[in-house]
């Protein structure tokens, strides 16, 4: 059964008193869990650890809830969680944050006429045809409408969520503060740098200006190619927080789960090609993964399809020290080399060396299954998972030593953010790529990126 509040919309917390309240009783609501899971375990002579009680499903569920009704910053730490550590998350944790990628709840209609009444005025609707008040999508920073001016030209328009940017600083602080009560990140641990790079992002990303940039320089670096659709920028309609761009049809990419193996493979060639390209060509990268900003149009007789490429709030620069440390690891780990793939871990910042000095043998087993899985001959099957339960076994038992977590350079987090969404991508549709044959056709497995 549909909620009424999911047909109708719930309203975003816009004030800052009301998204402090909001924190405070998730977190009353998580203490309570906690004490009652501890309580119940206890009493079975169990000595669960705080981690442990905040893991529970009813606790995750409840995060995971409220952040959705909060959206913002709030709403998109979640997602990235879920994306960022992919396979490595807890089982339950992973499936329950998950939900947080497709549970977007969007704005009631006089939000929406709130909004858009400031930031296009009053008589805003004369200027459509039509204007679709129940938006097409609803993510964690805003809405997608669809629109019709008087010309016949159909637009997409994407309406941020009131109080949004203003409560990114206080958002990220108050996600830090539950994550520490509940044990998932210890206190010795500085996430100070990552944090102060995460507000930067998310302050970029609920600028639309600077989106609309954006998407005008992607639809530039990829004008000539084919395999790509760039929705055209619409500056006329566009403002801090609304972005207008030309409307494009396509399905879900993760719709092609039932497609053709054919079709299937191809979406993610074209997709693992842009991603080498932003990384060795452009030097330039989109780095959401979320499968939300992907759509496909199937091809007509002798054209293989498009990608279409939606959402470039998070596109940023890629500084040319990060592009040659992944060059490193890819030459050495491509080429067996496990000491070698190593060493560029440590020196590219992926590995801390207390990692290193404290589980040498285990990162070792973990270099040569990855080693092992990549370096065979032909298409690489994303679908066949099987080597991902023995790495996240072994990562586990890493992690269990707090001593030695290690946070990587910002720039390489953003980077590998946008590589682990689309192998989870690949993963989801079961895609077959030679990936090694692209590699090769770039030199990168025989010499420096010059």
């Amino acid at each position: 059964m549909t909620d009424d509040r999911e047909r109708s919309g719930r309203a975003v917390p816009s004030t800052r008193l009301s998204r402090i309240g909001a924190f405070g009783r998730l977190a009353g609501g998580l203490a309570g869990g906690m004490m009652a899971e501890g309580a119940r375990r206890m009493a079975s002579g169990e000595r669960p650890s705080m981690r442990d009680l905040a893991l529970t499903p009813r606790n995750v569920g409840r995060v995971a809830d409220q952040l959705a009704h909060l959206r913002g910053a709030a709403m998109k730490l979640g997602q990235m969680i879920s994306m960022d550590a992919g396979d490595m998350l807890p089982a339950e944790l992973s499936a329950i944050m998950a939900r947080l990628r497709e549970r977007a709840q969007h704005m009631p209609p006089a939000q929406l006429q709130a909004v858009l009444a400031r930031e296009w005025g009053s008589d805003w609707r004369r200027r459509f045809r039509h204007f679709e008040a129940h938006p097409m999508a609803a993510a964690s920073i805003g809405q997608v409408h669809r629109a019709t001016l008087p010309d016949g030209r159909v637009l997409a328009i994407k309406v941020q969520y009131p109080g949004v940017a203003a409560s990114i600083d206080a958002d990220v602080d108050n996600v830090l503060t539950l994550l520490r009560v509940s044990g998932l990140v210890p206190r010795e641990l500085d996430v100070a740098p990552l944090l102060a790079e995460a507000k930067r992002q998310l302050h970029e990303e609920a600028d639309y200006v600077r989106e609309g940039e954006q998407l005008r320089r992607f639809g530039q670096l990829l004008a000539d190619d084919r395999r790509y659709v760039v929705p055209g920028f619409e500056p006329e309609f566009s403002t801090r927080g609304v972005l207008a761009m030309e409307y494009v049809e396509g399905r879900p990419v993760e719709a092609l789960v039932d497609a053709p193996q054919e079709v299937r493979d191809t979406a993610m060639r074209a997709l693992i090609a842009l991603v080498l390209a932003e990384l060795f060509d452009f030097g330039w990268m989109q780095t959401d993964p979320n499968f939300a900003n992907y759509r496909w149009q199937d091809g007509a007789a002798g054209d293989n399809g498009r990608l279409v490429l939606l959402d470039f709030g998070a596109a940023r620069p890629v500084e040319p020290s990060t592009r040659d440390a992944y060059a490193a690891l890819l030459r050495t780990g491509l080429a067996g080399d496990r000491d070698g793939a190593r060493e560029a871990a440590v020196a590219s910042g992926f590995l801390g060396a207390a990692a290193v000095a404290g589980h040498r043998a285990l990162i070792d087993r973990m270099i040569d299954i990855v080693i092992a899985e990549l370096g065979r001959p032909g298409a690489f099957d994303f679908g066949d998972r099987a080597f991902v339960g023995v790495l996240r076994e072994q990562a586990m038992e890493m992690a269990a030593d707090r001593s030695t977590w290690h946070i990587p350079p910002i720039e390489t987090l953003f980077v590998q953010r946008k590589i682990s969404g689309t192998a989870m991508l690949a993963a989801r549709l079961g895609a077959r790529v030679d990936v090694r044959a692209m590699l090769e056709a770039r030199s990168l497995l025989t010499a420096p990126v010059a």
